[in-house]
C-alpha cells in the first residue's frame, strides 16, 4: 500500500510546528553572544582602566618627593603667626625625647601594632587585607570613611605629604612607601613612627608622651598606660585623658580589646588592666609645665584646639602654617596680670580671662591660669561646666525682654518673695532682702533675682532659649533657674565674651575664632577659618541692654560692678556668682557666705572681656569680699591698659531708640507730670513707637502755702508804701530747687474798690503812695505757672499828717540812749521797743526786735536817727578747712 501524499494544508502546518521546536534554540543563541559581548566589553574596559590606572598610578609616582632621612626621622615643624603676620611659635621636634628601637619595650610595640598595622612585619609598604577591607567600608559608607595606612605609609605621609583624601596623594603614599621598605629594615621604620607621631597639642614621639603624661620612662609604664599612648595617635587632642578622661578611657579599652583579639595579652590581663582609673598616675601640672615650649602657650592652646575641631588636628604633624587672631600686645598684657601673684587676694584661686574683638569675634588674648605654663586644662576655653550666675541675665531674660516684647529699660518689675513654679522653693537674693517695684534697668544693675525670674517667665523658655541660641550658646532646655544663671546653661569664658559682643556689636554675633586660615606644605593649598557674622537681634535690643549694663560699672547706689569701671571709657557689663546646693554645704562643711564661682563679663566698641574666678576643687569655696571682686579688679586692670593707646568710640543709640521720663513704678508705664516726686522721675529708653504718651495723675498739684507775716507801712513822710511777707516756695520735683513763683500785691479799701499795687518775684515791695486817706487790706497771692495761692493780709491806714508830725528834733541836742550791758537781754528787747518807736508807724521795729539776740543792737537799726558809741573791732577768725563741706 502506497504512502499517503501530504496536502498542501497539511505541509504549511507540518512546517510551522517545526519552526515552533527550533525557535527557542535560536533565543538561547542570541542570549549567549549578548552575554560574551558583555563579559568581553567588562575584560576590555578592566584591562583600559588597569592600563590607565598604572600610567596615572606612574605618573603621580614619577612626582613623588625624594626620600629625606631628616625628615624621615624628625618631625615636620609647624608654624604660628600672630594677627600682624609675625611667627610668635614653631611646633615640632622642641622638646621631643628620641628612643631607639631597641629600648622600646615589647608591650609598647605590641599595643601599637595590634591598634595601628597588625601585620607591619608581613607586608612591604602596603596592606592588601586591610586596603580590599577598607575599599568596601568606603563603598558602604562613602569614601574616606576608613583608612587602610600601614605605619610605612603613615611615615610617609607625615613626612612629605598633606593631609588630604586625594588619588595623587594616595598613589604618591603608596610609592613612597614601598621605597621607604626598600632602603630601610622594619625596626628603623618602626623607629622613625615612633618618635615623629604626634601624641597631643605640642607633644611629639611616644618617648616625650610617657613623660609628659605619667613623668616616667618607656620601660617603667604599665599595660593601661601603654594602651592608653598607642590609642593617641589616631585623634591626639580628642583622647587626651586630662580633658577628656571618658574618651580616652573608651579609647585605651580598645586598644586593650585589639591586643587580647591578636593575641598579644591575656584575657586576666586585658580586663585588669580596663580596671584601671583613666586618670590614675597622671603627672601633675609642674611636670607638665617643663614641656612649654611656646611664647603664648595659653593662646596656643586653643588654636589646637580649633584645629582638631574643624579636622585638621593631625595636621601640625604635616608641616603646615597656621595664621591666628593673636593679638601680642594684649596676650602679653594678661600674662603680665596673671602671672602677678600681687593682683590674687589668696594663694591658689585661678582665673580664666579671655579677650574678643568686638565686631569681629576674633579671640585676641586668654588667660589659660595662673603662671599657665602647659598645663593642658585652659580656664579661658575648657571651663564649660561651671554655672555662670547672673551675667545670664542680660542673655536669658532682659535681652529676650526686650527683642520680642519690646519692653523699655523702665519696664515696672516687683521684687518681692516667690517661688519657682510648681515647687516650694523660694527664690531669693543676695542680700535676703525685696526692694519691690523698681525698672527692669534698677533690678539688672542691682542684679535682683526675683524680677530676673518674672522676666523669664513673661518672655517663655522657648523664646528664651531661641535668643541665646543665636548668641551661640548651646541650650537643650532652659528652666526658671537659668534666668539667674544656676541650672542646666553653661558657658566659657571665651563663649561668654563673644555673647556679650553681639550687644556691643550693634546686635551682629560672629562665633569666636583663633585661626583665620591654614596653609599646607605646598605653600598653595589653604583652609579658610573665618566664620560668617549673623544678625542675633535688633539694633534696638542691643544698645537697650548696653545702656542698662552701663550702669552696672556705675556709682549708682546698689550698682553690683563699680570695681570694673575704667575712668574714660564707655563700659558695659555684668557681674555673676554662684551658689552651692544645701546638701554641698553640709558635704562641705562650708562657711555660710560660701559661694563657688565669680564672674565679670563687660565689653567696650573694641574689646570684650570675661573672666571667671575660683579654685580647681569645688570644695574650696570664694569666702570673702576681695575673692569675689576678683573678676571685677582684672577686667580693670586688662581693659585700662589694652585700650591705653587705642581710640575707644562710645555706644551709639540707634534711630530706632527714644527716650521719654517715666513715673517709676506706673503700670503700664506713663509719662511724669509735672507733679510726680523727684525720686520716682526717670528718664528710660523705649523701642521707637512703644513709648507711653499718657501722663500719670497718681500725683495732683501740690497746694500753694499763703504768704504770712505780711507787713504794710508808710514812710517817714507818706509818699511811699513798704510792704513785705515772707513765704515757703515748692520744691520742683525734678531738681528739688524752689520754683519759680510770682507775687501780686493789692489793696482793698474799706467799702471801697480793690486796686493791684504791682507784681514782684522778690518778698518784698515798695510803691508809690497814690492811695486815698482810709482803711486798707493789704493783700499779697503766690502764685507759679496758673496756680495761684490763698491771700495772706495785713491792715494799715492812711491819714493825712501836720506840719508837728514832720518837725524833727534839734540835731544839736541829740536825744542818746544809753546803751545797756552785754548781758542784759531785756535791755535789748527794750532798745527793740524804742526801735519800733522811733520807726514810722512802728511797723519797721520789728525788724529790730528780730535783731534783739545780739545784745539788743537790733532796736537801734529800726531808728535811723539814733547814734551808738563805735564798738570795739575783733580780730577775723580764719576758716577751719578741716570742716569744708565742698563737693
Amino acid at each position: 500500500m502506497s504512502e499517503r501524499r501530504q496536502t498542501r494544508g497539511e505541509h504549511q502546518k507540518a512546517l510551522a510546528q517545526k519552526n515552533k521546536k527550533k525557535a527557542p534554540k535560536a533565543s538561547k543563541s542570541s542570549a549567549k553572544t549578548w552575554l560574551k559581548r558583555i563579559v568581553l566589553t567588562i575584560l576590555l574596559i578592566g584591562i583600559v582602566g588597569l592600563v590607565g590606572g598604572a600610567g596615572v598610578f606612574a605618573y603621580y609616582a614619577s612626582t613623588a618627593p625624594e626620600l629625606n632621612e631628616d625628615l624621615l626621622k624628625d618631625p615636620v615643624s609647624s608654624e604660628f603667626y600672630d594677627k600682624n603676620g609675625d611667627l610668635f611659635a614653631t611646633v615640632g621636634a622642641e622638646n621631643r625625647k628620641y628612643v631607639k628601637y631597641e629600648d622600646i619595650p615589647e608591650d609598647m610595640v605590641n599595643a601599637i601594632l595590634a591598634t595601628e598595622d597588625v601585620r607591619f612585619f608581613k607586608h612591604h609598604g602596603m596592606d592588601f587585607y586591610r586596603l580590599g577591607g577598607a575599599i568596601l567600608a568606603n563603598f558602604r559608607d562613602g569614601f574616606g570613611a576608613q583608612g587602610a595606612s600601614t605605619l610605612t605609609q603613615q611615615v610617609v605621609k607625615n613626612s612629605f605629604l598633606q593631609n588630604e583624601k586625594k588619588l595623587k596623594r594616595k598613589a604618591q603614599e603608596a610609592w613612597l612607601a614601598f621605597q621607604l621598605e626598600r632602603k630601610y629594615s622594619k625596626e628603623e621604620i618602626f623607629e622613625m613612627y615612633f618618635n615623629k607621631m604626634l601624641m597631643s597639642g605640642r607633644i611629639y614621639g611616644f618617648g616625650t608622651a610617657a613623660q609628659y603624661f605619667y613623668g616616667k620612662e618607656l620601660k617603667d609604664l604599665t599595660l593601661d598606660e601603654e594602651a592608653l599612648l598607642a590609642g593617641l595617635v589616631q585623634r591626639p587632642n580628642a583622647y587626651n585623658p586630662l580633658k577628656n578622661p571618658e574618651l580616652a578611657e573608651k579609647r585605651r579599652n580598645t586598644v586593650l580589646g585589639l591586643m587580647y583579639q591578636h593575641e598579644k595579652i591575656t584575657k586576666a590581663e586585658m580586663e585588669e588592666a580596663k580596671k584601671v582609673d583613666i586618670q590614675a598616675g597622671l603627672a601633675d601640672d609642674a611636670t607638665r609645665q617643663s614641656f612649654a615650649g611656646s611664647k603664648y602657650d595659653a593662646f596656643l592652646d586653643i588654636v589646637i584646639n580649633e584645629l582638631e575641631e574643624n579636622g585638621d588636628g593631625t595636621a601640625m604633624a604635616e608641616g603646615i602654617k597656621v595664621y591666628t587672631t593673636l593679638d601680642p600686645n594684649a596676650q602679653q598684657i594678661v600674662e603680665n596680670i596673671m602671672n602677678d601673684d600681687s593682683n590674687f587676694p589668696t594663694e591658689k584661686i585661678e582665673s580664666g580671662v579671655a579677650v574678643v574683638d568686638t565686631k569681629t569675634g576674633q579671640i585676641q588674648a586668654v588667660g589659660g591660669g595662673r603662671n599657665y605654663g602647659n598645663r593642658l586644662f585652659n580656664y579661658a576655653d575648657d571651663l564649660t561646666m561651671n554655672h555662670p550666675g547672673s551675667t545670664m541675665k542680660p542673655l536669658l531674660d532682659y535681652g529676650p525682654a526686650i527683642e520680642y516684647l519690646k519692653w523699655s529699660t523702665g519696664q515696672t518689675l516687683v521684687d518681692d518673695p516667690m517661688k519657682y513654679t510648681g515647687t516650694n522653693q523660694t527664690i531669693t537674693n543676695w542680700d535676703g532682702k525685696y526692694f519691690g517695684a523698681m525698672t527692669a534697668r534698677k533690678a539688672l544693675y542691682a542684679s535682683r533675682n526675683v524680677p530676673a525670674v518674672k522676666t523669664f517667665k513673661e518672655v517663655g523658655a522657648d523664646k528664651a532659649k531661641e535668643f541665646i541660641g543665636r548668641l551661640g550658646i548651646k541650650a537643650e532646655n532652659a528652666y526658671e533657674a537659668d534666668a539667674i544663671g544656676g541650672g542646666d546653661i553653661t558657658m566659657s569664658p571665651i563663649q561668654m565674651a563673644a555673647s556679650y559682643a553681639a550687644f556691643g556689636n550693634n546686635g551682629v554675633y560672629t562665633d569666636p575664632y583663633a585661626i583665620t586660615k591654614i596653609v599646607y606644605r605646598d605653600g598653595k593649598s589653604s583652609k579658610d577659618y573665618t566664620p560668617e557674622s549673623t544678625v542675633a537681634m535688633e539694633d534696638y535690643t542691643a544698645y537697650m541692654v548696653t545702656d542698662m549694663l552701663r550702669d552696672v560699672v556705675s556709682n549708682k547706689p546698689d550698682a553690683s560692678g563699680t570695681a570694673a569701671n575704667v575712668s574714660g571709657l564707655d563700659i558695659a557689663g555684668k557681674t555673676g556668682t554662684t551658689n552651692y546646693s544645701n546638701k554641698e554645704f553640709d558635704k562641705y562643711n562650708l562657711p555660710s557666705t560660701s559661694v563657688p564661682d565669680s564672674w565679670f563679663a563687660g565689653y567696650t566698641t573694641n574689646y570684650s572681656i570675661a573672666i571667671w574666678s575660683g579654685y580647681e576643687k569645688r570644695s574650696d569655696p570664694i569666702t570673702t569680699w576681695d575673692e569675689r571682686r576678683l573678676p571685677q579688679q582684672l577686667f580693670k586692670k586688662i581693659m585700662r591698659d589694652i585700650s591705653a593707646d587705642v581710640e575707644t568710640e562710645r555706644f551709639k543709640k540707634p534711630s530706632s531708640v527714644v527716650e521719654a521720663t517715666i513715673e517709676v513704678g506706673s503700670s503700664p508705664l506713663k509719662l511724669a507730670s509735672d507733679y510726680t516726686p523727684s525720686e520716682l522721675r526717670q528718664t528710660e529708653l523705649f523701642v521707637r513707637g512703644t513709648e507711653p504718651t499718657e501722663v500719670s495723675t497718681e500725683y495732683e498739684a501740690p497746694e500753694l502755702a499763703t504768704p504770712y507775716n505780711v507787713s504794710a507801712s508808710l514812710d517817714l513822710a507818706g509818699q511811699s508804701i513798704n510792704i513785705s511777707w515772707e513765704h515757703d516756695a515748692i520744691l520742683d520735683p525734678e531738681t528739688d530747687e524752689p520754683m519759680p513763683t510770682t507775687f501780686e500785691v493789692s489793696a482793698t479799701r474799706e467799702g471801697g474798690e480793690t486796686v493791684v499795687l504791682g507784681t514782684t518775684e522778690s518778698k518784698g515791695l515798695t510803691v508809690g503812695n497814690t492811695l486815698e486817706e482810709g482803711n486798707y487790706t493789704i493783700s499779697v497771692v503766690a502764685i507759679v505757672d496758673d496756680t495761684r495761692s490763698e491771700p495772706g493780709t495785713t491792715t494799715f491806714q492812711i491819714t493825712s499828717m501836720t506840719d508837728e508830725d514832720l518837725e524833727t528834733d534839734d540835731p544839736d541836742e541829740p536825744d542818746i540812749e544809753q546803751p545797756s550791758k552785754p548781758d542784759q537781754g531785756n535791755n535789748g528787747n527794750q532798745n527793740g521797743n524804742n526801735g519800733n518807736h522811733n520807726g514810722n508807724n512802728g511797723n519797721n521795729g520789728n525788724n529790730g526786735n528780730n535783731g534783739n539776740g545780739n545784745n539788743g543792737n537790733g532796736g537801734n537799726n529800726g531808728n535811723n536817727n539814733d547814734n551808738q558809741p563805735p564798738v570795739t573791732p575783733t580780730d577775723p577768725v580764719v576758716p577751719n578747712e578741716d570742716n569744708d563741706d565742698g563737693e
